[in-house]
């Protein structure tokens, strides 16, 4: 566990093995997640790190096909 001290104006530092664990340079930016009483620190994400996320395997669909597709099955009602 890691400890820092915030002063007067609000500021801290954060511990060099949580800088190296993040991969955190001078002038990168952090994100603060809030959970009730629990606050996480995270590096934020380039969006080009989501290149390939949503891969899709087979023959590529036309933008008409999905339209069709969320026709279809909004067509269907509730419950489906």
């Amino acid at each position: 566990m890691y400890e820092s001290t915030v002063t007067a104006k609000g500021q801290t530092t954060l511990p060099k093995d949580v800088r190296d664990l993040l991969g955190l340079e001078p002038g990168d930016r952090i994100r603060y997640l809030v959970t009730g009483a629990t606050v996480r620190i995270l590096r934020p994400r380039k969006a080009m790190s989501l290149c390939g996320a949503l891969k899709h395997e087979g023959t590529p669909v036309s933008l008409d096909a999905m339209d069709a597709a969320i026709r279809n099955r909004a067509s269907m009602g509730d419950g489906q």
